[in-house]
């Protein structure tokens, strides 16, 4: 994977780096997802709330004269601290009624954007500062950010899953009112991985914020943002630290070659292949190899 990335920051191709990053940031959501649906079992719908609030901390950060490093890393901050605050309050409900209220965060956090013109430009929009260097040092710039933070993502989730966090996660997951009987701070475990998925989508958020130079709620709010991060981590294998990479090639693969003639209709293509893999694949392409 290292070879490659340093293959593709040398080509100097500004359509192969651009599919790079875009890979790289699927591998950083989906894996971060992974952490709070895969490993606990807790379907959010919110990666795409955490995906936003990190444009537009990332965003205000830059306009403010902060380095893109520091910007990129208060977004991360910021999107684990909200996270945390709210999985404290909404990670007791189980099942679809988590997902449910999972869902309502990234509307209210949407609305918020829109209507806090003062700070956000509401429904207009946020303009970033505009880099001075040429497109192709851009996309390589872009490029490594966001291959860092998978890099990060990956690493996050396999000491996660060999740590004592993960065999709570994994209790949870099992049986979490057993596991509270054996004396498991659920509420606690479930909290920090929720911080945790959502310290990786603040970051992949502001990176791409600051690529495309302009942000509004509706672009970076997105419910698409977080049915891609459970269709990628589904269909590599859900739980699994090398799932969600797996499953970012393929989606990115599927995305490029059959949903771009699918524009109209790409919604619903994306809510059909959740359905189909909880029903036909439900560990994944490395679950269902695992198995045989």
């Amino acid at each position: 994977m290292l070879a490659a990335a340093c293959g593709l920051y040398a080509s100097g191709d500004a359509y192969a780096l651009r599919l790079g990053t875009s890979f790289a940031m699927y591998v950083a959501l989906a894996s971060g997802w992974n952490v709070i649906g895969g490993m606990a079992g807790y379907p959010s719908f919110a990666t795409g709330a955490f995906f936003g609030l990190g444009a537009y901390a990332g965003a205000l950060a830059q306009g403010a004269g902060a380095p893109l490093p520091v910007a990129w890393a208060g977004a991360a901050v910021a999107a684990a601290v909200v996270a945390f605050a709210v999985g404290w309050l909404v990670l007791g409900l189980r099942g679809h009624y988590f997902a449910i209220a999972s869902l309502a965060v990234l509307i209210v956090l949407r609305q918020v954007a829109t209507t806090w013109t003062d700070l956000t430009g509401g429904g207009m929009g946020l303009n970033l500062p505009v880099l001075t260097s040429d497109v192709v040092d851009q996309a390589r710039l872009f490029f490594t950010a966001q291959f860092v933070l998978a890099v990060i993502a990956v690493a996050i989730s396999a000491v996660v899953a060999r740590s004592k966090l993960g065999f709570a996660l994994t209790a949870i997951r099992q049986n979490e009112t057993a596991a509270g009987v054996l004396g498991l701070d659920a509420r606690r475990a479930k909290s920090i991985a929720f911080a945790l998925s959502a310290a990786l989508a603040g970051p992949a958020g502001a990176i791409y914020a600051s690529s495309v130079f302009y942000i509004e709620p509706g672009d970076v709010f997105d419910v698409l943002i977080s049915i891609k991060a459970i269709i990628m981590a589904m269909l590599g294998g859900a739980g699994t630290v090398a799932g969600p990479v797996l499953g970012a090639a393929l989606f990115l693969g599927l995305e490029e070659t059959v949903w771009r003639n699918l524009v109209s209709i790409h919604a619903g293509v994306l809510g059909l292949l959740v359905v189909l893999l909880a029903l036909f694949v439900p560990r994944g392409v490395l679950g269902r190899w695992r198995t045989r």
